[in-house]
């Protein structure tokens, strides 16, 4: 077990502790749940860091890193989804979450076949990322129908455009290989 492998562990971990915080009848519930999820976002982008600059990349890591992510990320969806009970913010969360399960499987198609890299991570979704964590800090961080809960909300309907648009992107880039032509077929 190396450092970058701890930290996705730490952020793994960190799940039920959000989980546990956001719903204890405390007025500091909001901030420190805040205050958990930018850790988490923060030993995301560490354990990328030293798993490269360390040569300390792994098969865990590898599987284990994007999936702590998208499970911090879409667990506190939920919990904000439930809270906030805003159409707006649960078209967003689905929308997020939705994205997520469909480049997940169509990465792995697109490895299965060794295509791989044609779904490779753009600067769209490094955007898309960024303004998701902003958003659901921003929104874990403040309680419902409060000025900064309505920024959060909007930086997280600007998140789920970007998703559209990034899925979008990976959508284009694969097409090809979704659906070949029919010469190719025969």
């Amino acid at each position: 077990m190396n450092i970058p492998n701890m930290l996705t562990s730490v952020r793994i971990f960190m799940i039920p502790i959000l989980v546990v915080l956001y719903y204890l009848p405390w007025d500091g519930r909001y901030v420190t749940c805040a205050a958990v999820f930018a850790a988490a976002a923060v030993t995301d982008w560490l354990d990328g860091y030293l798993a490269r600059k360390l040569n300390q990349t792994s098969a865990f890591g590898a599987f284990f890193d994007p999936v702590a992510d998208k499970l911090m990320v879409s667990i506190a969806l939920v919990l904000l989804v439930e809270s906030y009970a805003n159409p707006l913010m649960t078209v967003a969360a689905a929308v997020i979450v939705g994205r997520e399960i469909v480049i997940s499987a169509l990465r792995e198609w697109m490895a299965e076949m060794g295509k791989r890299t044609s779904v490779a991570v753009s600067n769209i979704g490094k955007l898309k990322t960024t303004m998701q964590m902003l958003a659901i800090f921003i929104l874990l961080g403040n309680e419902p129908n409060t000025k900064w809960a309505g920024i959060g909300e909007i930086v997280l309907i600007m998140a789920a455009l970007l998703t559209l648009w990034s899925m979008y992107t990976y959508l284009k880039a694969a097409w090809p290989h979704l659906m070949p032509s029919i010469s190719d077929e025969k």
